[in-house]
């Protein structure tokens, strides 16, 4: 029997930022599949949908704001409509726990829906994951480059550039720090952070950038605070598309498990990646060159609660010592300089 050649395709994925960028290899694989297919990805926000703006392989991105513009019936029912003229031939659902998700998919039926399954009893990277729910269509996911895609556009890089050149960054290895997680017992101290950027400053000469999302300005603060060298604090105050330029200038990036993570190995960037209770083998950076610091011998670890249970709070995190990190970082600002 003939395969079906798709024409018309709708991915939904209305979830954060290092979700989304965790699945383009999976979205570059149905390209290749169907390279004449249309790919449509249903976001929760307008911020999340310009990860995709200039993505080659996303022919438009559609938002499902659940909780915002969609809450009500009506609204909810203009976008059944929207999907419904679409007339979309297969449905890739990501995220099988929403249930207005299904509502919506229904204005495609019949069409044919694959449905993605988190991985149970295995440990197996999200990206690896992600990619597995294809497998009924023929694609192999052992033979699919696993790197992330995201692509800042030409505004946003002259907006990097023309930053570092004011700020004095142009031409010096420039090494940013990301406080915020999605919850904060993923976060290493902004005491320890400051501690480092007055560090890399000192004794490697690095231009020391501050990142993270409007809701972790009490982290930059505290971090700027306690600085005694020069930084540039840019929490709260980019686009998702000027942060991705930002790293994609910077010679790495210390972080904990979120969102600044990914984009950073997006556009290349090396990571230093602070992992305490997660297991990076599910979530950590993906590609070469990346450095994961974490200190396994914790009792509690890994785990996946949502608040410390450990006698020692956060002792996985208070593990990972300014020491160990600088150290790292040093030896990539040497790399790249090499």
């Amino acid at each position: 029997m003939k395969p079906v050649e798709y024409q018309n395709i709708l991915i939904i994925k209305p979830g954060a930022i290092g979700d989304l960028l965790q699945l383009t290899p999976a979205i570059r694989a149905l390209h290749g599949k169907y390279p004449q297919a249309r790919i449509s990805v249903l976001v929760s926000s307008a911020a999340t949908a310009a990860l995709f703006q200039h993505n080659p392989h996303v022919h438009e991105t559609i938002v499902f704001d659940k909780r915002g513009a969609h809450r009500s019936p009506l609204a909810l029912a203009k976008l059944w409509l929207q999907l419904y003229r679409a007339r979309y031939d297969l449905v890739v659902n990501y995220q099988r726990s929403n249930l207005k998700a299904w509502f919506l998919i229904l204005s495609a039926l019949p069409c044919r829906v694959l449905v993605y399954h988190k991985a149970r009893g295995r440990t197996v990277h999200a990206v690896l994951n992600h990619i597995e729910t294809l497998a009924p269509l023929g694609i192999d996911p052992a033979k699919v480059d696993q790197h992330l895609e995201f692509e800042p556009g030409e505004d946003a890089v002259r907006f990097a550039a023309d930053l570092f050149a004011s700020s004095g960054l142009a031409g010096r290895p420039v090494v940013a720090l990301n406080p915020g997680a999605s919850n904060r017992i993923k976060c290493w101290s902004p005491r320890r952070f400051a501690r480092l950027g007055d560090r890399l400053a000192v004794e490697l000469g690095a231009g020391v950038v501050i990142v993270g999302g409007a809701d972790e300005r009490d982290l930059a603060e505290a971090i700027v605070s306690r600085m005694k060298s020069p930084v540039l604090d840019l929490v709260g105050k980019t686009t998702l598309l000027q942060l991705g330029a930002v790293l994609q200038r910077c010679t790495t990036i210390v972080t904990g498990d979120t969102g600044p993570l990914h984009m950073a190995t997006s556009v290349g960037t090396p990571v230093v990646a602070l992992f305490g209770a997660i297991n990076p083998e599910r979530t950590g950076p993906v590609g070469e060159g990346h450095r994961v610091i974490r200190h396994p011998e914790v009792a509690c670890v890994p785990c996946v609660a949502d608040r410390c249970v450990n006698p020692v709070t956060m002792e996985c995190m208070k593990k990972i010592t300014v020491e160990e990190v600088f150290n790292v970082v040093e030896e990539m600002v040497k790399g790249r300089r090499g």
